[in-house]
């Protein structure tokens, strides 16, 4: 079973089930035919940002993360309406300058709004790097990110 795949029905089971612990997610894959590790579920717990929340019978239960209101594309307007400076690009790459103490949370942003036309992203205190797929892709993601100024 691929992780994505995990992932959907680790969602539905806490949905679905009461799941105390991690290895109760272990049994709940295994009575499907899915083996998998306990170590391999707490990475999974991490990356879905699973949290421990009151049972109703007491004691804890696992849940979905609470609703933050993370509109990613409000967020990245915000921000770049805030702290641009500059955007170029050269071949594959785009340069964001920000105002300094900004680049990191643009670049965090980027990353977690995985856009298609993106290979990586590094952040520092005033720039971010965008690495594109191709010279195309890099254009389409300037004009992307110019558009939320």
């Amino acid at each position: 079973m691929k992780k994505k795949e995990r992932h959907q029905l680790l969602r539905k089971l806490v949905q679905q089930d009461v799941i105390r612990k991690q290895e109760d997610f272990v049994d709940k894959l295994h009575e499907r035919g899915i083996e998998v590790t306990q170590a391999t579920i707490s990475r999974d717990i991490k990356e879905l940002q699973l949290v421990k929340v009151p049972a109703q019978d007491g004691g804890y239960r696992y849940n979905l993360p609470p609703e933050m209101n993370y509109d990613i594309s409000k967020k990245l307007s915000r921000l770049m309406r805030d702290a641009f400076v500059s955007i170029d690009t050269q071949r594959e790459f785009v340069l964001i300058r920000t105002l300094p103490g900004n680049a990191f949370a643009l670049g965090s942003l980027i990353e977690t709004a995985k856009y298609s036309e993106m290979f990586g992203c590094v952040s520092g205190d005033d720039t971010v790097l965008i690495i594109c797929r191709d010279e195309e892709s890099a254009e389409r993601f300037q004009r992307r990110i110019i558009s939320f100024i």
